[in-house]
Parts: C-alpha cells; sequence; structure tokens
C-alpha cells in the first residue's frame, strides 16, 4: 500500500487550513506528520481517510484514486487520541465491532479479537470492560479495533495524546515493534519530536497548511531545508547579528559566514547539543546557571551583550570541570545555520 497525495487545499470558511499539499508514502512506510499545532496535520490525515473532503486536490492509495471513495470503501483503519471505545461493550466486543459491521460470523468474530488482543499485550482481557483498563491498554484496543479488519492502511491522529509521559514512553516503543511485525503502512500525527524521531522512518514536517520538508530523521536534525525546520527541531539557540569581517557578530563571539556579504543582517541557530563549553579565561561567555536533567546538565551562559546561550551535556562530561556559576567559558560550534534575511541556508 502506498499513499500519494497531489495538491490538497482545504478551508474551513475563511480559515485555508492546507495550501497545495503534496506527499508520498512507500509501501509499508511508518511515517510522523510532526509539527505546531493547528498546522493542519489532522486535517491531512483525514481527507487521507475520506474523513474529511479537500477543497481540491487528489488522494491515490495503492496506485487508484480514492477521494471520491467514502472510507469504509478506503480499506483505512483509524485510531484518535480518546479512544472513542464502546463504554457498553466489552473489549473483545470492542475490537471485534467492525467485523461484526461487515457481517462477519461470531465465531470468526471472536478468533479475530482475541487473536489481536494477544498481539497487542492485552490477551486474557477481552472480557474487561474500557472502564477496567489503564490508559495505556485502552489504547491497545483502539488499535485492535482499527487493525481488526485488516486495513490496508493505519492512521492515527495523536494516538498517546491522551497518556502520560511515561506510559506515552512505553506505548512509543511497542507501536515500533508492532510495526517491524505487521509492515502496515502508516502515518501518525504528533506535536512531540522525540516521539516522532523515535518511531518513524520517515519524518514531515507540516506548517501552516504547507509541507516544510521530509526526510528520516537524521535528514531532519542535519540538513534541516528551511529556516523554520532549523528552529523548530530540538532544544536550540537563534540569535541574530551583523557579518563583520566576515563573520557574524553576536555579542563577543564570531562566527565564520563567508557566504553573506559584508554588513549583512544574519541568523544564528544551532543546537544545544551542538555547542561545547569549557572554563577558560577571556572566554566570550560566563557561566550564568547549571541546571541538572538526571543524566544531562544544561549550561546557560551570557555573551558580553547579555544574551544567552544554553548547552547541553552528559552528566560526567569532562568539559564541565571548573564550570561554574561566575565561570568565563570558551564557545565551540560544532554545527550550525547561518540564515540571511530570507533564503535557503548561507553556511552549514
Amino acid at each position: 500500500m502506498t499513499i500519494r497525495v497531489q495538491g490538497l487545499h482545504k478551508a474551513f470558511g475563511a480559515t485555508t487550513v492546507l495550501r497545495d499539499v503534496s506527499l508520498e508514502v512507500g509501501d509499508g512506510e511508518l511515517v510522523a506528520l510532526l509539527g505546531p499545532s493547528g498546522g493542519g496535520k489532522s486535517t491531512i490525515l483525514r481527507v487521507i481517510a475520506g474523513l474529511e473532503q479537500a477543497d481540491t486536490g487528489e488522494v491515490w492509495l495503492g496506485g487508484k484514486r480514492v477521494d471520491h471513495l467514502d472510507p469504509q470503501a478506503r480499506g483505512v483503519g483509524f485510531v484518535f487520541q480518546h479512544y472513542a471505545l464502546f463504554r457498553h461493550m466489552s473489549v473483545a466486543e470492542n475490537v471485534a465491532f467492525g467485523l461484526r459491521v461487515r457481517g462477519i460470523d461470531a465465531q470468526a468474530r471472536r478468533e479475530r479479537a482475541h487473536a489481536l488482543l494477544d498481539r497487542v499485550g492485552l490477551g486474557g482481557l477481552g472480557g474487561r470492560m474500557p472502564h477496567e483498563l489503564s490508559g495505556g491498554q485502552r489504547q491497545r484496543v483502539a488499535l485492535a479495533r482499527a487493525m481488526a479488519p485488516e486495513p490496508r492502511l493505519l492512521l492515527l491522529d495523536e494516538p498517546f495524546g491522551a497518556v502520560d509521559a511515561k506510559v506515552r514512553e512505553e506505548l512509543r516503543r511497542w507501536l515500533r515493534h508492532l510495526h517491524d511485525q505487521l509492515h502496515t503502512t502508516s502515518i501518525f500525527v504528533t506535536h512531540d519530536q522525540e516521539e516522532a524521531f523515535a518511531v518513524a522512518d520517515r519524518v514531515m514536517i507540516i506548517r501552516d497548511g504547507r509541507l516544510e520538508q521530509a526526510g528520516t530523521p537524521t535528514e531532519i536534525l542535519d540538513a534541516p531545508a528551511t529556516e523554520f525546520v532549523s528552529r523548530f527541531v530540538g532544544d536550540v539557540n537563534t540569535l541574530d547579528g551583523v557579518v563583520e569581517g566576515g563573520a557574524l557578530r553576536l555579542g563577543g563571539l564570531s562566527v565564520p559566514a563567508p557566504e553573506l556579504q559584508e554588513g549583512q543582517a544574519g541568523r544564528l541557530v544551532v543546537r544545544a547539543y551542538d555547542i561545547k563549553l569549557w572554563r577558560e579565561e577571556g572566554g566570550p561567555a560566563v557561566v550564568h546557571r547549571l541546571v541538572p536533567l538526571g543524566d544531562r546538565v544544561r549550561v546557560e551562559a551570557r555573551l558580553a551583550d547579555g544574551r544567552l546561550l544554553t548547552a547541553l551535556f552528559p552528566q560526567r562530561s569532562s568539559l564541565l570541570r571548573g564550570v561554574e556559576h561566575g565561570a568565563p567559558v570558551a564557545v565551540e560550534l560544532t554545527r550550525r545555520w547561518i540564515w540571511p534575511a530570507a533564503g535557503p541556508a548561507a553556511h552549514q
């Protein structure tokens, strides 16, 4: 099952939510739609599923155009954020609901439901009611229900948004493991960057109804195609300056910018883990604060003009020796991007 959408445009009244969106998902891929809230991610998913109709554009599944078909005819399984389980039905009955609608006999429904509950780690719980399960268990039931009719495509809209952080992390690993077993072509919507990068084969960044960039997690992190992507992804520092003598001047810190013109305004974007700091007399920054974060330490250093740089270190890093409040530090940027006022990256 492949997915191709071409030129999707969608407006709700005077509000445009999709603007000429085109994307492709390969057979067996697990793809994340990632971006700020309100950017159009869920609308893309609902248009693919047939739950919304685009104003213009095409949807192709498995090489066939389907935007004229109703949801049932598209062979799509959909998992919502808030489970949407039937409270008056048992867990097994919830899983088998789609099969009952399709006229599958009772014995086959029971066998399919219990086989799926075993697969999602809920074997033996088919007789319980939804309110007797935890949030994570209910989300697994919702996924099993979506999979029961053997959909060609699985769409998940913020599937773990209703569970706490610890359960969310466990469900991420479980979803990736399940996908590796089944290889069902899948798209999931999330605003959680760690979730997208931990689970997906590819990530598509959606902003203001447009596709900003599509690529593997590594490509998105290491080769952002736009200034927005470079700033949106990861824990970043963003500092504006002006080029003087071939370098962007940032309050005592000079960053070479050979592809910008003299006197041109530029924007430095650098991730916190791409900054090295170490104690050095006369360094361009002074340590303002150290924040322990479990296995990491966040160091905030203030430049001469008062602006802060934030760096992340492993808790036991040797570079942290002597790095304390008020200490002068040297600064090295191991990877960074400098963008002009508008246009593609000027230097990496």
